[in-house]
């Protein structure tokens, strides 16, 4: 029998988890006779009862496991922590809100089966999302697979299975700044793709914030690739080009027809243009400084509170 384990990071989820562990279970059970499931819930640092509710449920059915965090450290973070628990002969990274439908999990298995070793899923239609969101997401994925070292599939989610051979190549990576989906495609292996539909949450309030959302893909970018620092000397090149071409344009004029006028207006624009280029430049350099910093300390990525189900003692 192959063992599948099931990662999914929790966050004041008290509303979905029930619903949550009721329909992975409708999901275990057919596949019951060819594999095995463990379910690995991470307790992110709700400030609800979701720890207590996931306590209830391994009480119930010793399938599901749950790590507790000592703090909130990020989806990344709490993914990163239950693929570190896992033991399966693959995993599946989920959401708890539901959003991610358990009923995929037998296709990703499908093609799993097929041998491929990173089944994602694709979301052809968002149910919840209102048109700034939609126009920023898709931004955020032309932006992730311009820069990215490798190609990131448009519209790819965090849901996905993956072998563990995948999983573990991800584990031995050691960077603290992390954006999942672009490391899935850089470690490779077979991929293919599944096509779903994202449902509303379950229950509860989302934590969507537009700019915490656009800081986390500016942090998912500089993460994954050195495309903006390579920009910098593109744009000085483009600008001394320009400058070189302006000025023998400029001496060909004074020369024909003198000096019109004194220029005031275009030395201020053109000095304002070349500080915001600058401080713009400055900006992007001090992100990486800034994510340097952090790797450079190394500090871990997840700090475990208590665990429950990895062992006897601790069950």
């Amino acid at each position: 029998m192959r063992l599948i384990s099931i990662v999914v990071p929790a966050y004041n989820e008290s509303e979905c988890v029930d619903e949550l562990a009721a329909r992975l279970r409708a999901v275990f059970e057919p596949l019951a006779p060819a594999y095995g499931f463990e379910a690995i819930i991470v307790e992110n640092g709700s400030n609800d009862d979701t720890y207590e509710r996931l306590l209830s449920i391994r009480a119930r059915d010793a399938r599901f496991k749950v790590l507790r965090l000592s703090r909130n450290f990020g989806a990344e973070g709490a993914v990163t922590a239950g693929l570190r628990h896992a033991r399966g002969d693959a995993a599946v990274i989920m959401c708890a809100d539901l959003q991610d439908p358990p009923e995929v999990i037998p296709r990703f298995i499908d093609r799993w089966a097929e041998g491929y070793e990173n089944v994602y899923g694709v979301v052809t239609r968002r149910t919840d999302e209102g048109v700034v969101r939609r126009a920023a997401t898709a931004v955020f994925y032309w932006l992730i697979d311009k820069l990215s070292d490798r190609p990131v599939p448009r519209n790819v989610s965090d849901f996905r299975l993956v072998d563990r051979r995948a999983y573990e190549a991800l584990n031995r990576m050691q960077e603290r700044n992390r954006m999942m989906r672009t490391m899935w495609t850089w470690i490779g292996f077979t991929s293919a793709p599944v096509e779903h539909e994202r449902p509303p949450r379950h229950g509860g309030k989302s934590t969507y914030a537009f700019w915490r959302n656009v800081r986390f893909a500016v942090n998912g970018i500089i993460a994954s690739s050195v495309a903006p620092l390579k920009l910098i000397p593109l744009f000085g090149i483009a600008l001394a080009a320009l400058s070189f071409l302006s000025a023998i344009v400029l001496a060909i004029d004074w020369f024909l027809y003198g000096v019109p006028f004194a220029g005031y207006g275009t030395i201020v624009a053109l000095t304002l243009l070349m500080f915001g280029l600058l401080f713009l430049f400055l900006g992007i350099i001090s992100e990486y400084v800034g994510m340097i910093f952090e790797e450079v300390r190394a500090r871990p990525s997840f700090i475990v509170a208590a665990e429950h189900g990895f062992d006897d003692a601790s069950s």
